[in-house]
């Protein structure tokens, strides 16, 4: 199982630098692992590159609808945000040393706790997993 971070779901599903890499890698992953801050964070991405007038509107919703499709299909697992997820990331965030926000630390949380390698695009969070000791793999 492999944890996938939502920089990697936002390069697959929108045309991005990496989307080769994020395609190759979902593709080949075995097992991979999202939650449902995944959902939410995707679903902001998306709304901030209509904003941006990156992507239309329409494009947008269709990309939702294929995630959606996905999620159907069973071709992600989904790991359950639990206490001991907000407590690892509340306790990694007092320390003060990383540069981690509130959804990172909750995803690197879940990663660590799921024993899950975490596949991200994200410098700053692969930064703070090494820092951390988490697992994890940078895309770039």
């Amino acid at each position: 199982m492999v944890y996938i971070d939502t920089s990697i779901l936002v390069a697959y599903y929108c045309p991005e630098k990496i989307s080769d890499q994020a395609e190759k890698i979902l593709i080949e992953a075995s097992n991979p692992a999202i939650s449902q801050l995944t959902d939410v964070e995707l679903t902001s991405a998306l709304a901030r590159k209509i904003r941006e007038k990156a992507l239309s509107e329409e494009d947008g919703k269709a990309v939702l609808d294929i995630f959606r499709t996905h999620i159907d299909e069973k071709s992600y697992t989904y790991l359950p945000i639990q206490p001991k997820h907000f407590s690892t990331a509340m306790d990694w965030i007092a320390e003060f040393n990383t540069s981690l926000r509130t959804s990172d630390a909750l995803h690197l949380a879940i990663a660590s706790k799921n024993k899950a390698p975490l596949l991200t695009a994200d410098i700053k969070l692969a930064e703070s997993a090494k820092k951390l000791g988490v697992d994890m793999t940078l895309i770039s």
